[in-house]
């Protein structure tokens, strides 16, 4: 047995890490990350944030080659860095997420962690205010021309050469659910884009409205949809149409509360197989934030001052009293 002060010299010479040399891989499984996952999201919401964050910390010590716990716990942070005290800590905490996505980077070999975590650590360093490290990080990836962002046709179509109709259907049903939800974000986005340009604000939610409309998408993931019905309602109250800003913002919080009592993600008769789809997730289908603090951000969303304008009506009102007694 060697001295353990050489083990780092012998790792590095095989070229491998020091607890892939001695065999030490402790991991956990995706019910026991739910389940961690779970409490730690609910201490977050009732808890002193340090002392769940001390906490999390722990366990990433413990489960430091557990890539798929430690990228949930990338997620984590990333949905509650903001509970910390003051700016400067939060960019702490940032930080050390991003170390954390380094180290997931350099040492994980599992290609589906590691193009996640490098979308996590994209997120951040936009966050942070270095949009080029995110443009540098990720841009070739996600290149629209790139052959590989078209080869979902060509699983679906080999799961039918091969005999396969079950497997060609649930990936194809997945496929379809997820390029809707890429294309409600992305649209969003170039709503951003074109923000002063009322004509193509106005096509694009008319567009965004019926492809919503005709796949049901409040109904199958009511998280997307509810960002996009705010956003609507700050676009209208920004050009003082106040009924359709007061509309989407009522559309807006009765989704939040259907959520609480429904949960984020759901199927239904046309994407029959999506159910069984969401239960083998990381998370299943959990919300990455409790629901405290999910409410609790829904009620502070209304204190955008560019609904200043429409706080005193009585829609508002009415709006603010059904998110407070959820």
């Amino acid at each position: 047995m060697p001295d353990i002060i050489l083990l780092p010299e012998i790792a590095t010479y095989f070229d491998v890490s020091v607890d892939t040399l001695i065999g030490y891989e402790p991991q956990l499984s995706k019910e026991q990350i739910q389940k961690i996952y779970g409490e730690l999201g609910e201490n977050f919401a009732t808890l002193p944030f340090e002392e769940v964050f001390e906490k999390s910390e722990i366990l990433v010590k413990k489960y430091h080659s557990c890539y798929l716990f430690l990228m949930q716990i990338c997620i984590l942070w990333l949905n509650h860095y903001n509970l910390a005290d003051g700016k400067e800590r939060q960019h702490e905490i940032l930080d050390k997420l991003q170390s954390l996505c380094n180290h997931i980077l350099d040492n994980c070999r599992n290609t589906e962690i590691y193009s996640d975590v490098l979308g996590i650590r994209a997120f951040v360093d936009l966050v942070c205010g270095r949009p080029q490290d995110t443009i540098e990080g990720i841009k070739n990836m996600l290149n629209p021309r790139r052959v590989l962002n078209q080869s979902d046709s060509i699983l679906i179509q080999a799961y039918l050469a091969n005999g396969e109709p079950q497997e060609a259907d649930n990936f194809a049903q997945a496929s379809i659910y997820l390029h809707l939800l890429m294309m409600v974000a992305d649209s969003c986005s170039f709503f951003d884009i074109h923000i002063g340009e009322n004509d193509i604000c106005d096509k694009t939610i008319s567009r965004l409205d019926a492809v919503i409309d005709a796949y049901h998408l409040e109904e199958l993931n009511l998280n997307v949809v509810a960002g996009y019905q705010y956003r609507v309602a700050a676009y209208n109250s920004l050009n003082e149409n106040n009924e359709q800003a007061l509309m989407r913002l009522e559309k807006y919080a009765k989704i939040v509360c259907d959520m609480m009592d429904k949960g984020m993600l759901h199927g239904d008769s046309y994407f029959s197989k999506l159910d069984k789809w969401f239960e083998k997730l990381d998370l299943g289908t959990q919300m990455p934030r409790s629901k405290k603090l999910v409410m609790k951000s829904a009620r502070e969303n209304l204190n955008n001052p560019l609904f200043d304008k429409i706080r005193d009506r009585k829609e508002f009102k009415r709006i603010e009293k059904m998110l407070d007694e959820q």
